[in-house]
């Protein structure tokens, strides 16, 4: 296993997952959830503390693409190691003029989330999801649970899969 962690499938931990993800989680083959300290959900103290090597975990970015007066949503996921060129991958990948990463407010309440747990996993629908080629190669990566408390571990692939996602050359 991954970590000093209590894996369990996933899809029996609905207590460990936020509402969309849980209703999402079915469609996620061999994904597994753990408890954690909430206090410890940032990517480098998570890490520190549980063992859990930074090129195994990935972080999910929300960005708002703007063009035309027009604002779209995006997730991002790139290794912990790793930088995500929002303004120029990104940026041009969506066709938008101008991307930022979306305010705090603005991304948990669209993904019904919390902020520091955002995960890929039960975005809106519609949302594009653009995962890194790293991760969408990585044998099992730790990512968000949509709740600071916990933590899924899946396979790269599994996210490469997800409803709206695109393998990208992400990383800066």
């Amino acid at each position: 296993m991954v970590g000093k962690l209590d894996w369990e499938p996933a899809a029996g931990r609905a207590d460990l997952l936020a509402d969309p993800v849980a209703d999402a989680i079915g469609g996620v083959p061999d994904a597994e959830a753990a408890a954690i300290d909430p206090d410890l959900a940032d990517t480098a103290a998570f890490c520190e503390r549980y063992d859990v090597p930074l090129e195994v975990s990935a972080n999910c970015v929300v960005v708002a693409a703007k063009r035309g007066g027009e604002v779209t949503y995006a997730a991002c996921m790139v290794l912990a190691t790793d930088r995500a060129d929002v303004n120029g991958v990104v940026r041009k990948h969506l066709g938008a003029r101008k991307v930022s990463f979306a305010p705090m407010d603005q991304a948990t309440s669209l993904t019904g989330m919390e902020y520091g747990g955002i995960t890929p996993v039960g975005l809106p629908a519609g949302w594009p999801v653009l995962v890194d080629e790293a991760v969408a190669a990585a044998p099992r990566v730790v990512i968000g649970s949509g709740l600071r408390k916990s933590k899924i571990l899946l396979p790269g692939k599994a996210l490469a899969g997800l409803p709206g996602a695109e393998v990208v050359a992400l990383a800066q």
